[in-house]
């Protein structure tokens, strides 16, 4: 390993590069839309259905990926989607037709649907036992920073360049973090995958009640959290009255918010449990919605309280993905490291379009509802792991129980 600094590999930033990449390239439409519509000649809501199309092919893909029998070494797989990814989107500049684009942006999202839980994998599988939990949050700070600086730079080149400038950007991105990997992920990393051999062998470690309980926990967290992210705007509009420039301030508070609770969060993981700091954090996330509720009611507040309890959700809310990966991680085994991020990835896919249709649901009746909504949906996940996290403690202590005795009697 060679090391960037003392704490940090180099092959580990290429992976959160890599996933910044991909993050970025979800929504980095969402800042060139009217333009991509004037292109196309088409409406923006349909124009929108690039990113529903792109998250779809996304959240369908990464299972089928990692699932499938074949023995190609994780490095490999990895530098290939970026490649094809890089392609998709330098393929843009020759698109002036809305099927051709809506067509490589599928592409895209297939090769993103590789990188993304091949990146948490190798985190995992390359880790030191004991700083597991930092190392997935590092990948994961690149999710956090694909929001926080990614989109907003991909919006300005577009203005500045044209929208299809934007989509070569986050090729750009991609083939920066193929070179680093190609130069610095270990080789011992390159021959991981190899391991799995058949469909049956691949399934068989997710097949089993606490995965399930954690794919459904993740499907309810993340919901609760797009619910309100997805409409924070017109929120934060009606609780404070803030401005568009004001709420662009809020927005890069958040993201810096979100940048510590994920590293935070790793090191929470590696010195107690996932398990503690899942239910921490989403005790925290809980306690976040159910303050913006409470604003709402006696509004308009000072913008510093929505700001303050703003840095706190977001910190709370992107502290539960390392959590909730270790824990699926620690019950699918490193050997199967890819099936099971894969899977993840999915469900956190599920949970983002099970929160924006429940968000527009609750808009629709009272705007006001909304944290409260996402709070249960939080609440929910928390009160159903729980129980699996009590037996799995339970489980634990009655081993070092045994073999305490079994010690005492060898003694």
């Amino acid at each position: 390993m060679t090391p960037l600094t003392r704490a940090r590999p180099v092959w580990l930033l290429a992976l959160t590069l890599a996933a910044f990449a991909v993050q970025t390239d979800d929504y980095i439409i969402i800042g060139v839309l009217p333009a991509i519509s004037d292109t196309v000649h088409l409406s923006e809501t349909a124009t929108g259905q690039l990113v529903t199309v792109y998250s779809l092919t996304y959240a369908l893909a990464a299972p089928v990926w990692a699932l499938l029998p074949v023995r190609v070494a994780r490095k490999r797989a990895l530098c290939g989607a970026l490649t094809v990814f890089g392609a998709a989107n330098f393929a843009v500049l020759l698109v002036d037709a809305y099927p051709v684009l809506m067509a490589l942006r599928i592409v895209a999202a297939l090769a993103a649907a590789m990188v993304l839980p091949s990146a948490l994998a190798a985190a995992s599988a390359e880790a030191p036992p004991e700083q597991q939990g930092r190392y997935l949050a590092t990948v994961m700070t690149g999710l956090t920073g694909a929001v926080l600086l990614g989109v907003p730079a991909g919006t300005w080149i577009g203005a500045a360049l044209g929208w299809r400038a934007t989509f070569v950007f986050g090729g750009l991105l991609g083939i920066c973090a193929l070179l680093m990997l190609v130069r610095t992920l270990p080789r011992a990393e390159a021959h991981a995958v190899e391991e799995r051999k058949t469909f049956g062998s691949m399934v068989h470690p997710l097949l089993n009640r606490t995965v399930t309980v954690i794919l459904l926990v993740t499907v309810l967290t993340v919901a609760g959290n797009l619910a309100f992210q997805t409409y924070i705007a017109p929120f934060l509009s009606g609780v404070s009255g803030v401005t568009p420039t004001v709420l662009g301030v809020l927005l890069v508070c958040s993201g810096a918010g979100g940048l510590i609770g994920t590293q935070v969060s790793g090191r929470l993981i590696d010195r107690y449990s996932p398990g503690r700091v899942f239910a921490l954090a989403s005790s925290v996330f809980c306690g976040a919605m159910l303050a913006f509720a409470g604003i709402w009611l006696v509004r308009p507040v000072p913008v510093v309280l929505a700001a303050v309890l703003l840095v706190c959700w977001s910190a709370a809310a992107w502290a539960v993905p390392p959590s909730l990966q270790s824990l699926m991680l620690a019950r699918a085994g490193r050997e199967a490291a890819g099936q099971a991020m894969a899977v993840h990835s999915s469900s956190v896919y599920i949970g983002a379009a099970l929160g924006g249709a429940v968000g527009g649901g609750v808009i629709a009746a009272d705007m006001g509802l909304i944290p409260a909504a996402a709070a249960v949906l939080a609440f929910l996940g928390l009160v159903i792991l729980l129980p699996v996290l009590r037996s799995r403690t339970a489980g634990a202590a009655q081993g070092a129980a045994v073999t305490e005795r079994k010690h005492e009697t060898t003694t």
